[in-house]
């Protein structure tokens, strides 16, 4: 996708072509939806919710549920299900504070969402918490490999027509994190709704107010 280029965006004392968020934990925070979502499936499997959140922010559903399927279970089947369950739940789904104000900030060929979600229900929480859908959107269908893998954050440079080492990544996850810089993108960690602490490479801010 070649889109007309805007002027280069300045952020953190450098120039960007591109701004890629990810969505969930970053632009949306969807804390209360998810714990309700892996709890239900946690409690009816007998399987530790608590493990299952520290391992699935930023990633995949069919990706956390392969790591905990049980024996009988079908992955692809058990996914399916939970993305229906939390596609028709978006009570308490806001936006990160400043998400809509900076995104704002950038054309149409300036940023993109690379997201572990499917593409229904990215939009869905999206449009929930006030944000607008980008042109760009890479979601869960679009990708063979999800975070940490990089091939997302790939994609969505290649769409819009930027290099990967001219893109800022905006992530919440450690997964979302990896993905970023292995893309070869500067990353920085978003905080406002990632429930667990741990040490990143990157930047670190708590929400976009903070962005320089």
């Amino acid at each position: 996708m070649n889109l007309r280029r805007q002027p280069a965006i300045q952020c953190f004392g450098r120039e960007y072509d591109t701004v890629l968020f990810d969505m969930d934990g970053t632009l949306v925070d969807s804390r209360a939806v998810v714990e309700r979502v892996w709890s239900g499936w946690a409690r009816r499997h007998g399987l530790d919710l608590h493990k299952i959140l520290a391992v699935s922010h930023g990633r995949r559903t069919i990706d956390t549920v392969r790591e905990f399927v049980l024996p009988g279970m079908d992955p692809t089947d058990e996914a399916r299900r939970l993305e229906e369950i939390e596609a028709a739940d978006d009570e308490g789904i806001v936006g990160v504070c400043g998400a809509r104000e900076f995104v704002d900030r950038f054309g149409q060929d300036q940023w993109a969402v690379v997201t572990s979600a499917g593409c229904r229900l990215a939009v869905k929480r999206l449009l929930a918490a006030g944000l607008p859908i980008p042109e760009v959107l890479i979601t869960a269908e679009d990708v063979g490999r999800g975070k940490p893998d990089p091939q997302g954050y790939l994609l969505a440079a290649e769409r819009l027509g930027a290099s990967p080492n001219r893109c800022l990544v905006f992530e919440d996850a450690p997964a979302g994190i990896e993905a970023g810089m292995r893309a070869g993108c500067d990353v920085v960690a978003i905080r406002a709704a990632q429930p667990f602490s741990f040490e990143t490479p990157c930047r670190s801010i708590l929400d976009f107010r903070s962005v320089e």
